[in-house]
């Protein structure tokens, strides 16, 4: 059997991450890729685009920006944190920029310039990518970890990491094994959801507006009545539902809430009924005499939500705008301040950007990513209990934690 001192099992973004700083230690390490090439999820990312990393500089924000279970990465963002990770890639030919929301990409390449830069890091400092190499199982022995079996050989090595991914996007590879040589090591599995993924509605007329992208708009979530959630930014209509990055971020948080749940749009966020009714009224007065209630609601809304709305409305569209009624305009501003919508459900981890749940974090020493359970077992990125909102801040869970497992302990 092959030795090693590292094995890494999967070669997505902490996986190689993992592997670059454990050959840099002078470690002869390998990873064990299930697919015929490495980082295809990290192709994805962004949409191509890759967005690596953000630039908030108050780690205290940053943090929270994980929820309660943020603090865990304390220690690894002390070690690699989101200012390092920038300088490392502009060490390595990815020249970034910054972008609306502190989100960091690459200047120019997208996704497909961060890897191969890792790979070509990777290729530098000798790292023996095995592709096409399934992890069919691992043998364990009284807490540690003897051997990994692949589909025709077996590896032995001083460190093993899993690095296999969550769920999200099974084409890409992403099909949960790493659960399963968790829990084959002890660990317990936090129950597994699909996270930043577009919402399901049980109204169809969404797709009137399919498409549409809408800014500085507010989305609230309601529990059987109870306002549990909001967020203010970018949002889609889709043909299922909606979609965008506050819909995705509230979405991670839906399995924790219970009863009927309802979503109700803001167009106008910045606006109070009265001010938004005053607008009204001016619009009215500017096309009276000459214009129909369609031509409003084109000059109050996108181009691409005028059918949505008209559809919405009990206004007829023809109606000439000197005769639509004080009530009219009252129910009109109602709807541009409150357009409900009835969550049926999320959409599958084949759309879902991450996975929520994992890896209970209990069960792993922070600075190490060592599992307490098994003495040389690691874990670093998705497979990991932790998740975060769109923005750079999932990628950044893969490079540190990465970072930290592919560590050489002192």
């Amino acid at each position: 059997m092959e030795h090693f001192d590292t094995l890494i099992i999967g070669g997505g973004s902490a996986g190689l991450m993992a592997a670059i700083r454990a050959s840099s230690q002078g470690q002869r390490v390998a990873i064990a890729e299930k697919n015929h090439s490495v980082g295809e999820k990290l192709l994805l990312s962004g949409r191509g685009r890759c967005n690596f990393t953000n630039a908030e500089s108050d780690m205290d924000i940053f943090i929270s920006r994980y929820g309660d279970k943020g603090k865990f990465l304390y220690s690894a963002f002390s070690k690699f944190g989101p200012l390092r990770t920038r300088e490392y890639f502009s060490s390595i030919g990815v020249k970034y920029v910054e972008e609306r929301g502190k989100r960091i990409f690459p200047k120019e390449g997208g996704s497909k310039k961060v890897l191969d830069a890792l790979i070509s890091q990777c290729r530098k400092n000798e790292v023996k990518i095995m592709r096409g190499t399934p992890v069919k199982a691992i043998k364990f022995n009284a807490g540690h970890v003897e051997r990994v079996i692949t589909e025709n050989d077996e590896y032995t090595a001083d460190k093993y990491i899993i690095a296999t991914g969550g769920k999200s996007y099974p084409k890409t590879g992403s099909t949960g094994d790493g659960y399963t040589f968790a829990q084959q090591a002890g660990h317990t599995i936090i129950p597994l959801y699909p996270a930043l993924v577009p919402v399901r509605t049980r109204e169809t007329w969404p797709k009137l507006a399919s498409g549409c992208d809408l800014r500085n708009v507010r989305l609230t979530v309601f529990a059987d009545g109870k306002n549990v959630a909001e967020r203010f930014g970018e949002m889609e209509f889709t043909n299922f539902g909606v979609s965008g990055p506050i819909v995705m971020e509230l979405s991670s948080h839906i399995p924790d809430w219970d009863g009927e749940l309802q979503l109700s749009l803001d167009m106008k966020p910045t606006l109070t009924h009265e001010i938004l009714t005053a607008r009204v009224k001016r619009e009215i007065e500017a096309h009276s005499g000459h214009g129909r209630f369609r031509g409003l609601v084109r000059s109050l809304v996108p181009a691409k939500m005028l059918t949505l709305m008209l559809e919405l409305s009990d206004i007829p569209q023809d109606k000439p705008v000197e005769y639509i009624s004080d009530e009219e305009i009252s129910e009109f501003v109602n709807l541009l301040k409150d357009i409900r919508m009835n969550v049926n459900g999320l959409w599958g981890y084949g759309n879902a950007m991450v996975t929520r749940g994992g890896v209970c974090l209990d069960e792993i020493d922070p600075s190490t990513m060592r599992s307490k359970l098994c003495d040389n077992l690691y874990f670093a990125g998705e497979v990991l209990d932790l998740n975060g909102p769109s923005g750079g801040f999932n990628l950044q869970i893969c490079w540190s934690t990465g970072y930290v497992a592919g560590s050489v302990n002192e």
